[in-house]
């Protein structure tokens, strides 16, 4: 009787521990926990329930444990393990299209390009409406050379999201990066006048222009901007850069020159551009008004030597040295030449005896020469 209770017992407590097992140990449905964390983006709570789930129970859904393993690894920015678990999901059965799009994502995050293609075909219809999924997908094929594919994608885009300007402007970058500058002009144009762009988009165009070397069709549209927008300060900077490109230093100079009357920091630029185009007495003028004195100092000892002012040029040593720009062996030369022109040889040597640059030191070595030269005999200077 005693062994019958005791068998009785025994198999009551085993029972016991089969149903606590069978309902995760305390009943809590740790799928749809993890699911909830995910939306509130509590991730380290949604990682914890997902830890607590046992697969090897047959009433576990094992495809959305993958999913929500998947979808918690793009949330922290794991994209080779949110790939694997994706790919576990989709081996358990058919998983829905958003699966699909969120396993590209991950596979461009890791520029594996053909998995991208691969997952969005798998997508099927159920994103053919989403005009991102043709971003990615024209992006994905023009990273893997597919040149042609991801032009054709943009077309495909362009007939079916007419109103979306993306498209075709991503074509015309396509265009100027395998350099046929002509054709993405005159898509430029049709995309200018038809999506009634607005001065970010010129610039972009011009920029692109710009940097593929085509500086006249750059100038085309960059001028074009302008006039659009005359106030606009990119466009403007655009625009002289351009034309600092084509060694047009006047014509940027000009541009930079208007658009420091609103921005103080863009004085110097100006006056070096001045400089550049042979304006020396514009930039010196221009020099006058810049604030930062370290700057202001650097720019005017180069200007005043180039005008041959060494008289000038020399009277600066006092002024150098209170805004401590003197450690730049670029300044200690500059001023030492000077002082070597206007005859002050002992503190032209001063400061030639504290350079160390290659290039530098050779020019260095030349003035010590005519120094010499002149101490020796100075009736030949």
């Amino acid at each position: 009787m005693k062994k019958l209770w005791l068998w009785c017992l025994l198999l009551g407590v085993i029972t016991a521990q089969a149903e606590e097992k069978e309902s995760n140990s305390d009943g809590v449905d740790y799928l749809e926990l993890a699911s909830l964390m995910l939306k509130d983006n509590n991730l380290g709570r949604a990682e914890q329930a997902l830890s607590q789930v046992d697969l090897s129970l047959e009433t576990v859904d094992v495809q959305r444990f993958y999913v929500l393993s998947g979808l918690l690894s793009v949330r922290k920015g794991q994209h080779q393990a949110a790939i694997e678990a994706f790919g576990q999901a989709k081996q358990t059965g058919p998983v829905d299209a958003v699966i699909h799009v969120y396993l590209a994502q991950a596979a461009y995050a890791i520029q594996n390009y053909p998995l991208v293609i691969e997952a969005l075909d798998d997508a099927g219809a159920a994103v053919e409406r989403i005009p991102s999924i043709y971003h990615m997908r024209a992006q994905s094929h023009w990273l893997m050379k597919n040149h042609a594919k991801a032009m054709a994608v943009m077309d495909q885009a362009s007939l079916i999201f007419p109103e979306e300007s993306g498209f075709m402007r991503r074509k015309i970058f396509y265009l100027i990066e395998l350099g046929m500058n002509s054709t993405a002009a005159t898509l430029g144009k049709t995309y200018l006048q038809q999506y009634q762009a607005d001065a970010k988009d010129y610039v972009a165009i011009g920029n692109a222009l710009r940097v593929s070397g085509d500086l006249n069709l750059a100038l085309q549209f960059l001028e074009k901007a302008r006039l659009m927008f005359p106030s606009n300060t990119d466009v403007g900077k655009s625009l002289a850069a351009a034309y600092i490109n084509n060694e047009a230093y006047l014509s940027a100079a000009k541009i930079v020159h208007d658009l420091a009357l609103t921005d103080n920091e863009l004085i110097s630029e100006a006056a070096e551009l001045y400089r550049r185009a042979g304006q020396l007495f514009m930039a010196l003028t221009l020099n006058g008004l810049i604030e930062d004195q370290s700057q202001k100092l650097t720019q005017r000892l180069a200007l005043l030597i180039e005008l041959e002012n060494f008289e000038q040029a020399a009277a600066m040593e006092q002024d150098i040295l209170r805004v401590r720009i003197d450690q730049d062996e670029n300044i200690k030369y500059a001023l030492a030449y000077a002082l070597f022109k206007v005859g002050n040889y002992s503190q032209s040597e001063h400061y030639l005896g504290q350079i160390t640059d290659t290039q530098l030191f050779q020019k260095s070595i030349e003035i010590r020469k005519i120094i010499a030269d002149c101490e020796a005999e100075s009736w030949r200077c």
